[in-house]
């Protein structure tokens, strides 16, 4: 039985990936401060993963998964805390990427700053270096938008709201601007097969090797729930981010090198249809935000 550490575990992917990991065999360990219920089956060590301490001494792990590292300081305090471990994965983002590149965003485009992420893709820029610099055998995953079970960000909830209330729909524009997916089951898949087979290749962009529409997004939550959207455009001069749950900000990932590892993926028709199987019985977890009340009273 593998051992793998995990941090987090109580939100979205990182619970998600407990799930997944315990269900596959693992014998998972858990760092969090223990403020949520824990996934059945996995051994907790509680701490804040800010000051560890010697939480994780005594302890190796075949795998660390690093699913809630936002900053280097993050990743040195856990290669500082950890005794011995196997393979490595990170979890960073596509924010790394600058937004003013050439697209399709392969592996090998430089990164730094992003003027739409701000510090949270400068963190995760800083994540990855420092990463690299003390683990250079270490894997980095660059996802899109992540969906699925478990959202707690008021992404796809809130169309699924906007449809189970008969709601008419309001798109940025045209609705052309197009989106990147990536189903939480398919990064848990992936990071299942690079501990198992290690390939060389060490920085991954993950996700659907299609990008669709906002228009064909949101047709798609629609018809999750029965539905189908009637449609309102909206002129660029609002801002988008108070009443549509993404940036103004379109970018397409390279994913072939993903595709030689794990050919398939989710459909997103198909992981959207599980999404909302989900909300539909925990709209307590999501954090929502105000953007139907933004709708009612400015558009």
């Amino acid at each position: 039985m593998k051992k793998l550490l995990i941090t987090g575990g109580t939100n979205f992917v990182s619970r998600y990936a407990a799930e997944y990991f315990v269900r596959r065999g693992y014998a998972v360990t858990v760092l969090n401060r223990n403020s949520r219920p824990q996934v059945e089956g996995v051994t907790l060590v509680e701490a804040d993963r800010h000051d560890l301490g010697d939480c994780l001494r005594g302890l190796s792990f075949d795998g660390v998964l690093d699913i809630t590292a936002y900053t280097g300081a993050d990743v040195a305090g856990l290669l500082d805390a950890l005794d011995g471990f196997g393979t490595y994965i990170l979890v960073s983002s596509s924010a790394v990427y600058p937004e003013n590149q050439a697209q399709p965003l392969t592996e090998e485009r430089e990164i730094g700053p992003n003027g739409i992420w701000g510090i949270y893709g400068t963190n995760k820029v800083d994540a990855e270096r420092v990463l690299q610099s003390r683990v250079p055998g270490a894997y980095i995953l660059r996802p899109p938008y992540l969906y699925g079970p478990g959202n707690n960000v008021y992404r796809e909830a809130f169309v699924f709201d906007c449809a189970m209330e008969g709601r008419k729909f309001y798109l940025p524009g045209d609705g052309k601007m197009k989106l990147q997916f990536f189903h939480v089951d398919d990064l848990c898949r992936f990071m299942e097969l690079l501990l198992e087979k290690k390939p060389q290749q060490r920085i991954f962009n993950v996700g659907n090797p299609q990008a669709v529409s906002v228009r064909e997004w949101a047709e798609l939550c629609y018809r999750a729930a029965g539905k189908e959207p009637e449609f309102v455009s909206v002129d660029k001069n609002v801002e988008q981010r108070r009443y549509f749950p993404f940036y103004d900000y379109e970018y397409f990932l390279d994913v072939e090198k993903q595709l030689a590892v794990m050919p398939r993926v989710k459909p997103l028709e198909e992981g959207l249809r599980e999404a909302l199987e989900w909300y539909r019985e925990n709209r307590g977890l999501v954090n929502r935000k105000p953007l139907i009340a933004f709708i009612d009273e400015n558009l």
